[in-house]
């Protein structure tokens, strides 16, 4: 498949370009900086320059035809929603977002968790949930994931839909290799259009 990945240089976008070129995909790989995209040259690794409040940089390096995944993240509102936008507007095949567990559509299968996060993120909430909301409306998969952590792919994870989802933990954590093995197989398979999906590492 035709893969891209947005955000490709923090440490999810690192594994999910990683994974995507081990199970044989082409892989766009879009960050600010390509240059910290810390992957070997590969015939079938494209790596560009793109900033999603630059939407024509998006645009250019989308083609009609991807998948889009994106790891992007930020410490500043208004980020996620500008980045959704410019992906949509760009017309991939399909989007796979990554968004956080406990927000929007998934607070209230969350539990009680979900007050903490929305404290902790404070004006990014909104500019998630709007994120999410725009990439579902457009037909696109939202991973809801729990607190990240480093280390390698939880051999038995498993995907979800919010009908099965557990309360929210906040000392659970699920790696980035689980999270970008999950992004990936709903690209490969989608079982998730325009829903909201949870990667578990059990």
């Amino acid at each position: 498949m035709n893969l891209t990945v947005l955000a490709a240089s923090g440490r999810t976008g690192i594994a999910l370009t990683r994974q995507a070129l081990r199970r044989g995909h082409t892989v766009t790989a879009i960050a600010r900086d390509p240059q910290r995209i810390a992957l070997p040259d590969s015939p079938h690794l494209r790596k560009v320059v793109g900033d999603v409040h630059d939407a024509a940089s998006i645009a250019s390096a989308v083609d009609e035809d991807s998948v889009v995944l994106s790891a992007l993240g930020t410490d500043r509102a208004g980020v996620l929603l500008t980045g959704a936008r410019a992906v949509v507007a760009a017309g991939p095949r399909r989007v796979i977002w990554l968004g956080a567990y406990g927000t929007g559509k998934s607070a209230e299968v969350a539990g009680e968790g979900a007050g903490v996060l929305a404290t902790v993120l404070g004006d990014r909430l909104a500019d998630k949930v709007e994120a999410d909301n725009t990439v579902l409306a457009a037909g696109g998969t939202v991973f809801h994931a729990g607190m990240l952590a480093d280390g390698p792919e939880s051999p038995r994870r498993r995907t979800v839909g919010l009908e099965a989802a557990p309360p929210f933990d906040l000392g659970a954590r699920v790696s980035r290799e689980t999270v970008a093995a999950a992004m990936l197989d709903e690209a490969e398979a989608p079982g998730f259009p325009g829903a909201v999906a949870l990667p578990l590492a059990e």
